[in-house]
């Protein structure tokens, strides 16, 4: 427990030091204040200081001088390129499953049953709403409900691409448990059962689009930023 403390104290400090560094409190070539100054800015050990520096140095935004002490290197912020290559991976990623989502829905309209969309409904109350605990456990659940409705589509070869493209689903499941981006309710997803037992195509490609806009509109946003 107590390795698991420093670490988390280490990290809270490297975040802390590299905000001022990114704000530019102190610019580049500036030397950092010694250990003591860090350590009493932070209210974190000495040692909790050494393990930050080690970390900033590593990534780029400080570098220690022998005998002379620890300099800004760089002020960029080295996490956020890696931040928006993420996000642009997530919003191909959800656009392309937005495609396929859209498509299986339209044909599931048209090929339902009383028995499937029965099934559908029993797949999403299993589902439920995520309210932390076992996240992998929940997006098993999420991910077989989202299959099921590629299946109504009875189309093999979609449902071949969607199995295929699973661990890319997967991760656009995970996303949305996360802080950033609008985890789609029991009511979205509903939203496309009614639709499919419509039989209506045009309602399904409609329940599907308003389920997958707050995510997409969340993600170019954050793009834009």
């Amino acid at each position: 427990m107590q390795a698991l403390e420093r670490t988390n104290l280490a990290d809270t400090a490297v975040e802390a030091i590299r905000q001022e560094i990114i704000a530019k409190r102190w610019p580049v070539g500036e030397k950092l204040p010694n250990e003591a100054g860090l350590s009493a800015m932070l209210s974190v050990s000495r040692g909790t200081i050494r393990e930050a520096v080690r970390v900033l140095v590593s990534q780029g935004y400080l570098e220690t001088r022998q005998g002379s002490g620890t300099y800004v290197l760089s002020t960029t912020d080295t996490k956020r390129p890696l931040l928006l290559a993420r996000r642009a991976s997530l919003l191909d990623q959800f656009e392309a499953r937005l495609a396929l989502d859209v498509e299986a829905a339209r044909l599931a309209c048209r090929r339902q049953t009383p028995e499937i969309v029965a099934q559908l409904r029993a797949l999403l109350a299993a589902r439920g709403n995520y309210e932390g605990g076992d996240a992998k456990a929940f997006v098993a659940r999420d991910l077989a409900f989202h299959k099921a409705v590629i299946a109504a589509s009875g189309n093999r070869a979609m449902i071949g691409i969607y199995d295929f493209f699973s661990a890319s689903i997967t991760e656009t499941i995970e996303a949305t448990l996360g802080e950033d981006l609008p985890e789609p309710d029991m009511k979205a997803h509903a939203d496309i059962v009614d639709a499919i037992e419509t039989g209506e195509p045009e309602k399904a490609d409609a329940a599907v689009r308003r389920f997958m806009a707050p995510v997409l509109a969340a993600l170019n946003r954050m793009l834009a930023s």
